[in-house]
């Protein structure tokens, strides 16, 4: 899909130099962890919490709010963000959504080629591989290789389409519902929902026998 969306104002920035606060952060982090005053492991604890449990878990009760109500599927299908804020999930990072559908013959995959956009607000924290050079570039000229390293196999005939988020407007990947799900309520739905498949680099888990 084409970045036009880049020529535009952003909220962050593109440059490799961490920005101003950024740096200040990391300087304020650096003091703290050399007067004992913070440990690095519970650092690193929380933050992994909120990239991939905390965070996610909103994007995980939409699809499955999509996967179990045609009507609100329908919903996200005219307007993701009025849908999205339905359920509490707004914000900065989260305007402009759009949601993306996975079937049995197209296969759906999200990255931004010049920074990291990212809807916080249902995906939490971006992962750090997705911000990174080698995702940005390969996830374009080589989807398919990009989701075998993710150990996503599809078929030949599988349609792989990416999508370049921007600014102006951020995707969610809406993941095949697996089957022998019929009959499970939405937070069991929502289980089996990861964050990867909501990026497109990953499917929904199957349901435990």
């Amino acid at each position: 899909m084409p970045h036009d969306g880049h020529d535009h104002d952003h909220d962050h920035d593109h440059q490799a130099v961490p920005s101003d606060p950024a740096l200040r952060v990391k300087a304020l982090e650096t003091l703290l962890v050399e007067k004992g005053l913070v440990d690095p492991a519970a650092l690193d604890a929380i933050i992994d919490t909120y990239e991939t449990q905390v965070g996610p878990r909103n994007g995980a009760r939409v699809v499955a709010k999509a996967w179990s109500d045609p009507a609100y599927l329908a919903r996200l299908r005219d307007d993701a963000t009025a849908a999205i804020a339905e359920l509490g999930y707004e914000g900065r990072q989260g305007e402009h959504m759009v949601i993306v559908e996975n079937t049995d013959t197209v296969h759906n995959m999200v990255v931004c080629t010049l920074c990291s956009c990212y809807p916080w607000s249902v995906l939490g924290l971006p992962p750090v591989w997705y911000k990174s050079d080698a995702y940005r570039s390969r996830a374009v000229i080589d989807p398919r290789g990009v989701l075998a390293d993710f150990g996503v196999t599809l078929p030949e005939e599988t349609e792989i389409r990416v999508w370049d988020s921007t600014a102006e407007m951020r995707y969610l990947v809406i993941p095949r519902r697996p089957a022998g799900t019929e009959g499970m309520d939405e937070e069991a739905l929502a289980d089996l929902v990861t964050r990867d498949s909501m990026i497109g680099t990953g499917l929904a888990q199957e349901p435990a026998a």
